[in-house]
């Protein structure tokens, strides 16, 4: 019995599989069981920012696990793994923000920071935004603004509401004196890559002192150079200064690890046992995070990320005009872009089209498909990406 059948057996699927079982990965591209190979411009959902195997990461893992993967009452000891991480992370985080928390995923880093603005400020309303995405746990589904995903399990919670994203009059038509916090992604990933105005979290940052709520600002998805700057944040300014700020993905460039960075009022005002985890500041995550983001300051990755960002959206400019039937537009940031298609039935018939010209996309809800490939992608690989996803887009367009 082979993979998919296995998996078919006896896994537990909550989505549609692409019919392809990856047997291993180099660079941007990875192989199937067969041995046929293909472009990966998905990094597993922006996770594997150096690309597959990175020889930075592989050695950070196994010197790592030669010496302790788990500490003994975790949180109860200190790390050096844990130190060291929290020195090369600590200088660039964006505004003044001071104190680190680590975590397994972004779901759970959103989760704590929605439940500790709700300790620290005695109010439970949130504000979020309609097509955001914060994880799937309870609290942080309670405020992705994807009703399929909420309605499903979530009684309704009285307070919590959505706006439109980038709209300034609806935001502040809803944070008032009970609002706990506001949690905004600086672009919208699975929303469609939706990029706000430039002054917009700006305004919002005012709303919120304004009104003694938080300011939580989600770069799971945008964070360590995915949109050509460290944080997506600062493309808004330099004195923006979010009382939380949520990161993940790409952060360990594959491992699980997650963070949260706290302004000093908000650590000031936590106290012991507010919050804990069995495997956060985990020694092995820990070393994979300082090995990649040392990688990605010294080799100044987010610098080239802009070059080949623009790039790619000069080409998928071309690709828009080429197929105006198939594509109403294009969007993106650095290396997180986006097509948007004339209709969700589209974004199916594409990815498919994509994976038979052997091109790895991303599928997004909003009739959109992403293109989320390594920070370190070449420009022939950039290039030969467009020329597959010129053939996959001809190849809907004859089937039609």
């Amino acid at each position: 019995m082979n993979t998919i059948d296995i998996e078919d057996r006896l896994g537990i699927t909550f989505c549609k599989r692409q019919p392809i079982a990856i047997e291993r990965g180099e660079g941007s591209y990875v192989w199937d069981e067969a041995g046929n190979k293909y472009l990966d411009f998905t990094s597993g959902w922006g996770v594997t920012c150096l690309g597959h195997s990175h020889p930075v990461i592989t050695e950070a893992i196994c010197q790592q696990a030669r010496k302790i993967i788990q500490n003994p009452n975790s949180g109860f000891t200190y790390s050096s793994s844990r130190a060291k991480l929290l020195s090369i992370l600590s200088k660039l985080l964006p505004g003044k923000l001071e104190k680190l928390y680590f975590a397994n995923s972004g779901a759970e880093a959103n989760d704590a920071a929605i439940k500790l603005a709700r300790k620290i400020t005695g109010k439970t309303k949130i504000v979020s935004t309609l097509g955001s995405f914060h994880g799937r746990t309870f609290n942080t589904l309670s405020v992705s603004g994807g009703r399929e995903n909420t309605e499903k399990y979530l009684p309704a919670l009285l307070g919590n509401c959505f706006v439109p994203f980038s709209d300034k009059q609806a935001i502040r038509a809803v944070i008032d004196a009970d609002t706990a916090a506001v949690i905004l992604e600086p672009i919208q990933g699975e929303g469609g890559v939706r990029i706000p105005d430039s002054d917009y979290i700006n305004y919002v940052a005012k709303l919120c002192k304004e009104n003694a709520a938080l300011l939580i600002v989600d770069e799971i998805q945008t964070g360590f150079c995915r949109t050509g700057k460290f944080f997506a944040i600062e493309h808004s300014g330099q004195d923006i200064e979010p009382d939380i700020l949520t990161m993940g993905k790409g952060i360990a460039g594959g491992f699980p690890f997650a963070a949260f960075a706290v302004s000093p009022q908000v650590d000031a005002q936590i106290k012991q046992g507010d919050h804990g985890g069995t495997y956060c500041g985990n020694p092995l995550g820990c070393a994979v995070a300082t090995a990649v983001i040392d990688y990605l300051e010294q080799q100044d990755v987010a610098g080239k990320v802009t070059a080949a960002g623009d790039l790619l959206m000069g080409n998928l400019q071309l690709l828009c005009k080429k197929y105006p039937q198939l594509v109403k537009s294009i969007r993106g940031q650095g290396l997180l872009c986006a097509l948007e298609l004339h209709n969700d039935e589209m974004v199916g018939e594409l990815t498919q089209s994509c994976l038979e010209h052997t091109l790895l996309v991303t599928p997004t809800r909003n009739r959109v498909i992403r293109l989320i490939p390594s920070l370190l992608v070449s420009d022939l690989e950039l290039q030969e990406g467009v020329e597959l996803l010129d053939s996959a887009l001809a190849s809907v367009v004859r089937n039609q």
